[in-house]
């Protein structure tokens, strides 16, 4: 990236800019690769200027959340990375109807969506009690726990497409799968997402986000840096179980190492690289390939380049 390029980033984007950024200092896990620069919009005129100015240089980028479920190899990513957790507005208001709705930009995290839930005592979201991610990022995996999925309380989106244009898509024009949203517009960017909430009992609310982040602390290894959950469940099967019923817990390569706590999760135990994490996600596939002839499918995102 030359220097005519960085000063236009820079006078789009103001001084929230990392050129030549390693990012593993911001991925949950702590591993990735340097990007060529880390661009932290403010609103949604920097992200207009900035996704018309990349596609005008032909310029690559990724959009990212709060950097959760995320894999960046050791090669570091080309191009621009974007990260949009300086967009992080909420708000609550009333349709037409009376229905309370929830609006969130894509950079808010879900913690703070549950919090408002418990103090309002709204009903809807308490599923997403201990997900560390963002609105947007949750939307691209469809984030889901305890028999919800975030498809289910998603009213509406709204997505800019590479040309910088905002369009608006009710839920029921969007395409969810299991783990996985599929992007009405290629490389759009989520700017916000509605959410329909009901008013419920605050002690209700409020004791059962404690009852769901009280499990996850219970069945999780909170202490390690991880990406979360690894792979899909298949076909109902608990991941987890199936690699605790294979041994594979505790296997370990380089700084990477299958948690002893629950068998879906990779854990940094010291100074991992991705290409460790890979290969163990290789090795456990291989090994239940093998053993149990199931396809473990990953859910975790992989970008960037090897070294």
């Amino acid at each position: 990236m030359n220097e005519t390029f960085r000063q236009e980033l820079e006078r789009l984007t103001g001084e929230d800019i990392l050129f030549d950024e390693p990012l593993s200092r911001h991925t949950s896990i702590g591993v990735g690769g340097c990007a060529d620069a880390l661009v932290f919009p403010g609103n949604r005129e920097q992200l207009h200027g900035l996704l018309s100015f990349l596609r005008r240089e032909e310029i690559p980028c990724v959009p990212v959340g709060n950097w959760t479920n995320l894999i960046v190899r050791d090669g570091g990513v080309r191009g621009v990375v974007i990260g949009l957790k300086n967009m992080n507005a909420s708000r609550l208001f009333q349709d037409p109807s009376g229905d309370l709705l929830l609006q969130a930009e894509a950079g808010a995290s879900l913690s703070d969506l549950v919090n408002l839930s418990a103090t309002e005592g709204l009903t809807g979201l308490e599923f997403c009690a201990g997900i560390p991610g963002s609105v947007g990022g949750a939307i691209i995996m469809n984030a889901g726990a305890y028999g919800r999925e975030i498809k289910d309380a998603l009213e509406e989106l709204t997505l800019m497409d590479v040309r910088g244009m905002a369009r608006t898509w009710p839920r029921g024009q969007l395409q969810f799968e299991y783990r996985h949203f599929v992007l009405p517009e290629k490389d759009a960017v989520i700017l916000d997402a509605t959410f329909r909430l009901s008013r419920s009992n605050k002690e209700i609310v409020k004791e059962k986000i404690a009852d769901i982040r009280r499990m996850r602390k219970e069945k999780h290894p909170l202490e390690y840096r991880s990406a979360g959950s690894v792979f899909k469940n298949p076909q109902g099967q608990p991941a987890g179980k199936i690699i605790d019923e294979l041994g594979l817990k505790g296997l370990q390569i380089g700084g990477a190492k299958v948690s002893e706590k629950h068998g879906n999760f990779i854990v940094n135990v010291g100074q991992a690289k991705a290409r460790d994490i890979l290969d163990l996600i290789r090795t456990i596939q291989d090994k239940v390939l093998r053993e149990k002839g199931i396809h473990l499918e990953v859910e975790v995102i992989t970008i960037g380049e090897d070294l």
